[in-house]
């Protein structure tokens, strides 16, 4: 649009400029903007006055110069009078061009109006769209947020929502005049419920892999025990080809570094995968909401009430699948597991105090559930395949870093029961096996037969097996085996409960020391001590013969355990109060084989018939003599033939002494002659 000239403020001279041009076009030039002005000035009549003053200026000049110029000025008359036509002329031109251009001037300004609403609306239109656009980007970063919520992008949408607000939203409310004010406004205080939803749906997928981890414990601590197993194979064949090896338990440095390239991942395997992903995702989230403190404390309650879920109200340990405590076992290390996990890869949400109550409330659980049952178990091999699978545990969790001490000492009250149960086992079976045996010397019909005995027995041989014809007899009687059998099993078990783990060997050394005392000595020798009062003098000579060769195994049994005894028992000689025993009874024994034979001799010459008074001398030995003098022969051919040769001598001159005392306290009177005794 051309620029607006500026009005004139007098015609006067620009008249002149226009009457004076010279051409049409540069009178055209001057006449327009002067017409212009006037018609949009309202001054059309002080320009007509301008041109008529101009002209009667002009015809003045003529005039005066037609008095002194007569030809000349009729001359210029006549051409005036032309231009004068032409004038005329023009001058309606020129208002009929004025009226023409003060219409189109008319419709220029309505035009020009128009023009002006025109320009308004689109300054309206394009505010509006504008403010369209910004709104829409506020609600398409708003969209964005929610849409990054629905594909579980929950970070992301909580920087969405982050950016949203300090880019769009901040700026929108610091200028109150801002058409989106309002819709800002509404945004803003959405934000934190926003915020809020994020972080329930955090929480929601949080719950939902709680729950997976919690359904997924037992299975990581079979796992986990699995592979503990593992570890003990690769032990005990490192121990084969190493004995070593055998001062190093498992977890201890020497046996990491060994099975250190055994890699193993067990959250991470072909059996198993647990993705933390879930639990970073929803700290990172409370993090950012500023809430990790309260985060944190529902996570803690969450755990424990997990942790009260997987522990039952009972176990049953006389069940013949074995699950339920193994069960249990397998779910508290699989919750421990993740613990110990959790700590490490998130050591500000799950502190080592926390970790550590939760197991020790777990442990104290566990051990109070298997003491209740306990009660019902009279079975030491149920015992030891209870303390088979707690020590697996304890193996399992002592290489995770965590404290042993409580199932160690609850290990200990474990052993106690399984002594007690082996000495009542053991008990029967001794009571059995004496009051069952024949007391007689123990018949052997073949080489294998007797190769077994002297393999169980503690038995020193006369003579090799080769020279040794069958069937032959050994000097003690059927139960002497069978007590060292069970005497070489009661060890073994007592034994086995030290395998894989126990820290107490020193414990079982001398709670073996005296259950084995006890049993010899209670259940073995008082049993034979019992039978000393029997009248039959060949199962007196038995018990004495067994008692000699449990005085040796006695002997024997006291250095195989102090070679047995762990690198924790005090050093020194061992001393079983049942060798002292067995030692004693035998003059206990001896001494009974003695009142028998004093018995039957008593008897002989009680009931002997004495001719008192006979003249002659007799020429044979009386009849109760000869009768004595077999007896005595037979016994010590027969009966007494087993028991060593000094105890026979002991036995046949003090049988010969009594007799000759008793002889001779069976004379009735001084004159009565001596001989006739004989």
């Amino acid at each position: 649009m051309p620029r607006r000239q500026a009005p004139l403020d007098d015609y006067a001279s620009a008249v002149p400029q226009i009457i004076l041009s010279s051409s049409d076009a540069e009178f055209l030039d001057h006449l327009m903007p002067v017409l212009k002005d006037a018609a949009n000035s309202k001054r059309t009549p002080a320009l007509m006055q301008c041109l008529t003053r101009y002209s009667e200026d002009r015809e003045a000049d003529i005039e005066r110069i037609g008095l002194t110029k007569h030809e000349e000025f009729l001359d210029s008359v006549s051409r005036l009078q032309h231009v004068r036509e032409g004038t005329v002329n023009l001058t309606a031109e020129i208002l009929k061009l004025n009226q023409s251009i003060q219409a189109s001037t008319e419709k220029l300004a309505e035009q020009k109006g128009a023009l002006v609403n025109t320009k308004a609306i689109r300054q309206n239109i394009a505010d509006a769209t504008d403010a369209l656009k910004d709104s829409l980007q506020v609600l398409h970063a708003v969209n964005h947020a929610h849409d990054l919520v629905r594909r579980k992008k929950y970070y992301s949408a909580l920087k969405s929502l982050d950016d949203l607000q300090n880019e769009h939203l901040v700026p929108i409310l610091q200028n109150r005049y801002a058409t989106q004010h309002r819709l800002a406004d509404v945004i803003q205080k959405s934000i934190p419920g926003s915020q809020k939803a994020i972080s329930e749906a955090v929480m929601t997928d949080l719950n939902t892999w709680l729950f997976r981890i919690r359904e997924t414990s037992q299975f990581l601590g079979e796992v986990a025990f699995y592979h503990t197993e593992l570890r003990r194979s690769r032990q005990r064949k490192r121990v084969e080809d190493d004995q070593f090896l055998s001062n190093f338990k498992l977890n201890s440095s020497i046996e990491l570094v060994c099975d250190e390239s055994e890699e193993f991942d067990v959250m991470d395997n072909e059996e198993l995968q647990v993705d933390f992903t879930p639990l970073f995702e929803a700290l990172h989230i409370h993090d950012a909401l500023g809430q990790t403190d309260r985060f944190r404390s529902e996570y803690a309650a969450t755990r424990r009430q997990q942790k009260d879920l997987l522990l039952p109200n009972s176990v049953e340990l006389l069940a013949d699948d074995e699950s339920s405590l193994s069960s249990l076992l397998e779910g508290i290390a699989g919750f421990a597991i993740i613990e110990k996990a959790t700590m490490r890869r998130l050591p500000h949400l799950r502190s080592p105090a926390d970790v550590e109550e939760l197991w020790e409330s777990m442990c104290s659980a566990a051990i109070n559930l298997t003491s209740r049952a306990l009660s019902d178990v009279g079975n030491a091999e149920i015992l030891l395949k209870i303390k088979g699978f707690i020590a697996l545990f304890i193996q399992t969790m002592e290489g995770w870093g965590y404290s042993i001490a409580t199932l160690d000492s609850f290990l200990l009250a474990l052993f106690d029961k399984y002594a007690e149960l082996l000495k009542r086992r053991f008990s029967e079976d001794f009571q059995e096996i004496v009051s069952t045996d024949d007391y007689m010397p123990m018949a052997i019909n073949s080489v294998e037969e007797y190769e077994k005995v002297i393999n169980v027995s503690w038995f020193a041989q006369d003579q090799p097996t080769e020279e040794l014809t069958f069937p032959c007899v050994l000097p003690f009687s059927q139960m002497y085996p069978l007590c060292c059998i069970d005497i070489r099993n009661f060890l073994n078990q007592f034994y086995f409960f030290s395998d894989d783990h126990f820290q107490h060997s020193d414990v079982i050394d001398e709670t073996l020391r005296k259950s084995l005392d006890e049993l010899l000595t209670e259940k073995v020798c008082q049993s034979l001590v019992e039978r000393l009062s029997s009248q039959y003098l060949g199962q007196i000579v038995q018990i004495l013969i067994n008692l000699e060769h449990f005085e040796i195994a006695c002997q024997e049994l006291e250095q195989l355990l102090i070679r047995a005894r762990s690198s924790t028992s005090a050093g020194g000689p061992l001393k079983l109060n049942a060798t002292e025993e067995f030692r004693n009874n035998k003059k206990t024994a001896e001494k009974r084989i003695f009142e028998l034979v004093n018995s039957k001799i008593d008897d002989l010459v009680d009931t002997a018939e004495y001719d008192w008074l006979t003249p002659t001398v007799p020429t044979e030995p009386s009849n109760y003599m000869q009768t004595l003098t077999r007896y005595l022969s037979n016994i010590m051919n027969s009966t007494l033939l087993g028991l060593p040769r000094e105890i026979k001598e002991l036995i046949y001159f003090d049988a010969l002494s009594h007799a000759a005392n008793k002889i001779l306290v069976q004379r009735p009177t001084r004159d009565a002659p001596a001989s006739t005794l004989c």
